[in-house]
């Protein structure tokens, strides 16, 4: 989704939906494509943690709800 404006983006991704594509769908893949949009800007600027940070932080919360 590289296109110059979002309205061509999103026109884009309607073009390419199929003729039976639902509206809940089509918003759905939408919103899919711009959380993936930002989180690609994020990762290119900076603002993203190592998977190694993220499995530490799962392995705290899972040891931290045993001991309760």
């Amino acid at each position: 989704m590289h296109s110059s404006t979002p309205k061509d983006r999103i026109m884009r991704v309607v073009r390419d939906l199929p003729d039976d594509v639902t509206l809940d769908d089509a918003i759905e893949r939408l919103i899919f494509l711009r959380k993936v949009e930002v989180g690609l800007e994020q990762a290119e600027s900076g603002q993203s943690v190592s998977l190694d940070h993220v499995e530490s932080a799962v392995r705290r919360r899972r040891h931290d709800r045993q001991s309760k």
